[in-house]
């Protein structure tokens, strides 16, 4: 139900910004990365990780896959959707995302993705199920905002609801070298991720984190 109320809404919002459509050309991509410490939304995956995705698009319509290394196997996602951009320079898109893994360092995660921007500005509302292992599935969701600059810095405040709980800023710069893709970022976690990032005060409490981070790509 959810899920349906969201998809609906969002099929409005594209309808009333007026649409013209993205025009670019059929492509297939593909992108090699590693990086010191693997975050995600606030939250470490795994130290010293590398990756690996593919891409298609097509007009506005996007499907493609990534995977990277976890320690105890690999995380693999699969993603799809549609994105807009109309005149006066409002982008939306909706899609899907599922996150899945070969080992058992975590269960399934599968969430619908809604995506707005307009010039500096970028919001992000997703909301997800997770597999929970051999426990009740729960349900989550999560909201981001992004301030992007054209010099390549940018600042993104992140916010987990509904079973899940905790917020995160990352800071974070971005630059094209030789064609190779170098990012540096600082990421200030909540408590409620002190746990999953290995952070305790002295009485063995979770507590806030933080972490600078380098990352190395290319895109193919």
């Amino acid at each position: 139900m959810k899920r349906a109320r969201l998809l609906a809404a969002g099929a409005l919002l594209l309808a009333g910004f007026g649409y013209t459509g993205i025009v670019s050309a059929q492509e297939v991509s593909y992108n090699i990365g590693w990086a010191s410490e693997y975050y995600y939304r606030g939250l470490l995956q795994k130290e010293s990780s590398g990756s690996a995705g593919i891409d298609f698009t097509n007009g506005g319509f996007y499907a493609g896959g990534w995977t990277a290394d976890v320690g105890d196997g690999l995380e693999v996602d699969g993603y799809f959707g549609y994105n807009i951009e109309t005149d006066a320079g409002f982008t939306a898109g909706i899609g899907f995302t599922g996150y899945y893994y070969t080992g058992e360092f975590d269960d399934t995660y599968e969430e619908l993705n809604l995506k707005f921007g307009y010039g500096m500005l970028g919001i992000e509302y997703s909301s997800g199920v997770y597999g929970n292992f051999d426990g009740p599935e729960q349900d989550y969701n999560f909201l981001a905002a992004t301030i992007s600059a054209d010099n390549g810095l940018y600042g993104t405040l992140g916010q987990f609801g509904g079973d899940f709980d905790g917020n995160y800023i990352e800071i974070g710069y971005g630059l094209t070298v030789s064609e190779i893709d170098f990012g540096v970022a600082a990421i200030f976690s909540s408590d409620e991720f002190g746990e999953g990032n290995g952070q305790f005060d002295s009485d063995g409490n979770p507590t806030q984190s933080q972490a600078f981070v380098f990352t190395i790509g290319k895109t193919f």
